[in-house]
């Protein structure tokens, strides 16, 4: 890699690696469209500005000490569990402490799928991408592996898989010097099938985390969040993040 890293990048260049990798995506991870839950489109149908994909994660149901939905992404995705320190780790558990009342809740931290997100801005190869549906996305093929995106998500939800990669799961294919992130399980909610962590929630019968259609009014998340109050993750950063927190 040159080490002249601040070279600018042209822009003719940038718009065709771009344009190249959202059809990558459109191609690896068709779009969907939903009802109420999710409705897969026909494969040869593109993502759908239409349908925004979200989550909606109840800290007061997401108990201390539950970690079902972080062995279920691991499981899933074809990774470790955190034991190392150089392990992927698509969600985490966190806990947050209200300094006023010093009341906390653990909820888990994963990619946020903002609306504008700051690691597409700042690739230099288009690698991270955003479909139209609103999952966010990195296309291993031309990530370069600079880690530019790991420095500008202010949620530090990405990783870089620094070692070889075996027994993966086809569906979610991964690469040893790229970055890479919670997809929302996009492999599966193009089947029609929740993400991992979801349904292993709602299999605990925690129910904290809910998943579908931000655009939706008939869909649950969207009513959930037009009844109650809800809080993004550094608000302050206007970036609409596609994952919502309840009850803090």
């Amino acid at each position: 890699m040159s080490e002249n890293n601040n070279a600018p990048v042209n822009d003719n260049r940038r718009q065709f690696l771009s344009a190249t990798a959202a059809m990558a995506g459109v191609a690896i991870a068709p779009g969907v469209v939903l009802y109420n839950i999710a409705q897969a489109k026909p494969a040869d149908q593109p993502a759908s500005k239409q349908v925004r994909w979200g989550m909606l994660i109840d800290t007061n149901q997401c108990q201390d000490g539950c970690n079902d939905c972080v062995t279920a992404c691991g499981t899933e995705n074809g990774f470790g569990h955190g034991t190392k320190e150089t392990d992927s780790q698509w969600i985490r558990k966190v806990e947050l402490k209200d300094m006023r009342s010093s009341q906390t809740k653990s909820l888990p931290v994963m990619c946020q799928h903002c609306e504008e997100p700051p690691c597409v801005d700042v690739c230099p190869t288009g690698a991270s991408f955003k479909r139209a549906d609103g999952i966010v996305l990195v296309d291993r093929h031309i990530c370069i592996g600079c880690r530019y995106c790991m420095m500008a998500c202010p949620y530090k939800a990405r990783s870089f898989v620094h070692e070889p990669i075996t027994d993966q799961n086809p569906d979610v294919p991964r690469g040893i010097g790229c970055v890479e992130s919670c997809t929302l399980c996009v492999h599966r909610v193009d089947r029609d099938q929740q993400p991992a962590c979801v349904e292993a929630c709602s299999k605990a019968g925690h129910g904290a985390i809910i998943f579908g259609n931000l655009n939706d009014p008939n869909s649950e998340i969207a009513k959930r969040v037009a009844e109650h109050s809800t809080a993004q993750l550094r608000a302050d950063l206007n970036l609409n993040p596609g994952v919502r927190y309840q009850g803090f």
